[in-house]
């Protein structure tokens, strides 16, 4: 699962959020740290609420939240759609042996990591694919911030 200081990075390099059913998320505050919550129909579904868009808890007794509003959320993006959010920036996604083969070249040069994510950008490693994913865009992002 992608770590939450990336997560924190893509939200503050731009990323925009629409939820949708089986996206993943947290609520950013150290009293419920570590908990992950997915978007569903049957447990927690999108309203809006005097025009702010609200994570709805349907039925969740064990919770004291009725809602929460989305900018207290953390999205935490799968990698599907990291990878849709790359798009034809993409190259290839390789795992770290077949890789290790090429001479490096990128700035992750060195760290140990399981995966390799190939943009027209460079490579990116890491040990989680949908971390690899997320630096690869936020490659991207950051580059082009003003």
């Amino acid at each position: 699962m992608l770590p939450l200081a990336l997560a924190r990075r893509l939200r503050d390099a731009g990323v925009l959020w629409q939820p949708e059913p089986g996206d993943r998320f947290t609520i950013d505050q150290e009293s419920v740290a570590g908990e992950v919550f997915w978007i569903s129909h049957l447990t927690i579904d999108m309203h809006v609420f005097q025009g702010q868009p609200v994570l709805g808890f349907n039925g969740t007794t064990e919770w004291a939240l009725d809602s929460v509003t989305l900018d207290s959320a953390l999205w935490l993006p799968r990698e599907d759609q990291l990878r849709e959010m790359l798009g034809d920036r993409l190259l290839a996604l390789e795992a770290e042996a077949e890789a290790e083969s090429e001479p490096e070249s990128d700035a992750n040069a060195g760290a140990e990591a399981g995966w390799v994510v190939r943009t027209v950008d460079g490579r990116f490693r890491h040990d989680d694919v949908e971390a690899a994913y997320a630096l690869a865009l936020l490659a991207w992002l950051e580059r082009d911030a003003p």
